[in-house]
């Protein structure tokens, strides 16, 4: 029930409790104080002392502090255990799953402490003689990070690394639902000077204040598009810089050329990894008559290979993080049945799990554009097949949608996978391997999914701001400075 400011856990000033329920027994895991303003005052305050400091520390002796902290992160220790295994009672992600989310930390911090080291600015060629034109960074000041649940801890360390490594202090929102894990990962950071990283428990009333704050001046969001459009607004209204990403509706092609084998496991772990709760999953599939019948025949056999349970024992899927997730769910596919589609497996809340959010990995056949499943955001563990003459059809079919974040395409025809990263509407386009990422390429969608960018330059560009400078050293009066010559008002005339 405590929160943190770097280094110590502090007994909140707000009274307003949330449980947190075990999704997959429905038991109380724990609960949190959702933080008001005297909390946020707090941090923030905090959050701007340590940071006056911290933006003084020169870039090779902040780039060995991060170095510190990421070999601190890095293989199983005693809070990395403890924090996966509060990830998987407060979400219902499998244990490895979410110790492999904890080993992929590590990284991202190295990467930003040397990319903030080797990029400072830029030497601009000189408009004139005698002149050192250049541009600088500087950092922000105060980031806020407004996490989801999915991902808790990894999303929360590309920003926060980046936020860092520009010379910013930061302020994590997580979210309700896997705070515990979050505030556990936190002892890490007392590595790092006081009040320079801080974290907030609360609700969306608590990131409003930490957005609202004078005290703050950048944020980082990860979530759904309604909230994503209400944190936009907020951050415009100050003008403050903000990096938005709200989600998907990912599209998966798969092609006559696709190499089946490796395309029916590949959509396996993009339609049902975690449960589907991750953003980039594929929700969409197009997948070319040629192969329909073959693909969907594989795609469900292996599918029902798949273990549902609890995240501490031996499954693959998990349970939904909450009634309302299942709820969504159930509807979209009830929908889609009701216009038409088929249920070749799944649609339905496994028999042997009466207790917990779980629903079972669902693959639909038949789907139009007339079923509310093509539109919006499912987030859950469903596979919905649209049936295509060919590529282009696909693409286009792929493109019609308000979401952009990622798609991809299962393909073996270099014209095809050349074709797919020109002209799918997507931040991030995957062929023949779905849901990766890496720390120095940018992460982010298109249209509806978002604005600006997560890791690479762009990732540590969204922590801090430019400074054109011009310095003469060799000082001289210009032509074009007052008073004018009088020969140039007759020339004019």
């Amino acid at each position: 029930m405590k929160h943190f400011i770097n280094p110590d856990f502090i007994t909140p000033q707000s009274d307003r409790l949330r449980a947190i329920i075990n999704p997959a027994t429905l038991e109380e895991v724990g609960s949190i104080v959702l933080g008001d303003e005297a909390d946020v005052n707090a941090a923030v305050s905090a959050a701007n002392a340590a940071q006056k400091e911290w933006r003084k520390v020169d870039a090779k002796s902040r780039a060995a502090i991060l170095h510190q902290l990421a070999n601190a992160l890095d293989g199983v220790n005693p809070v990395n255990r403890e924090a996966g295994r509060l990830m998987t009672l407060e979400m219902g992600k499998p244990f490895p799953e979410a110790m492999g989310e904890l080993a992929n930390c590590a990284p991202i911090f190295r990467y930003y402490a040397e990319m903030a080291r080797d990029d400072a600015g830029k030497v601009a060629g000189t408009t004139q003689l005698g002149s050192f034109q250049h541009v600088r960074y500087d950092a922000m000041g105060v980031s806020v990070h407004i996490m989801p649940f999915n991902f808790p801890i990894l999303l929360m360390c590309w920003t926060v690394a980046a936020s860092l490594a520009a010379g910013n202090a930061c302020i994590i929102k997580p979210a309700e639902a896997t705070t515990l894990c979050t505030l556990k990962f936190m002892e890490h950071f007392r590595l790092l000077p006081a009040g320079l990283v801080s974290c907030v428990p609360g609700d969306a009333k608590t990131a409003q204040l930490l957005i609202q704050s004078e005290g703050t001046h950048a944020v980082a969001f990860t979530g759904s598009v309604a909230a994503g459009k209400a944190v936009a607004m907020a951050c415009a209204e100050r003008m403050k810089p903000c990096v938005i990403e709200a989600g998907g509706s990912d599209a998966l092609i798969v092609s006559k050329h696709a190499p089946l084998d490796v395309a029916v496991a590949g959509s396996v772990t993009a339609a049902f990894h975690l449960t589907g709760q991750i953003c980039t999953s594929a929700e969409r599939f197009f997948v070319v008559d040629d192969i329909h019948d073959v693909f969907v025949q594989r795609f469900a056999a292996m599918t029902q290979k798949l273990r549902i349970g609890h995240g501490l024992e031996h499954s693959e899927i998990g349970p939904l993080v909450s009634e309302a997730a299942r709820d969504k769910v159930m509807r979209l596919v009830a929908d889609a049945v009701a216009k038409g589609a088929t249920v070749v497996c799944g649609g339905r809340i496994p028999p042997n799990q009466p207790v917990g959010w779980y629903y079972e990995p669902t693959i639909l056949t038949g789907v139009t554009q007339a079923m509310d499943i093509l539109h919006e955001e499912c987030f859950g563990p469903v596979a919905a097949i649209c049936k295509v003459a060919d590529f282009d059809e696909a693409v286009r079919l792929a493109n019609d949608s308000h979401f952009g974040l990622g798609a991809s395409l299962f393909s073996t025809d270099l014209a095809e996978a050349m074709e797919a990263a020109d002209r799918l509407e997507a931040g991030m386009v995957w062929v023949n391997n779905p849901l990766i990422d890496n720390d120095a390429l940018p992460f982010g969608g298109w249209k509806m999914s978002g604005m600006g960018r997560e890791l690479g330059r762009q990732g540590l560009d969204a922590f801090r701001r430019s400074k054109m400078v011009i310095i003469d050293h060799q000082p001289q009066i210009h032509e074009w400075w007052y008073p004018y010559k009088d020969e140039v008002f007759y020339s004019e005339h």
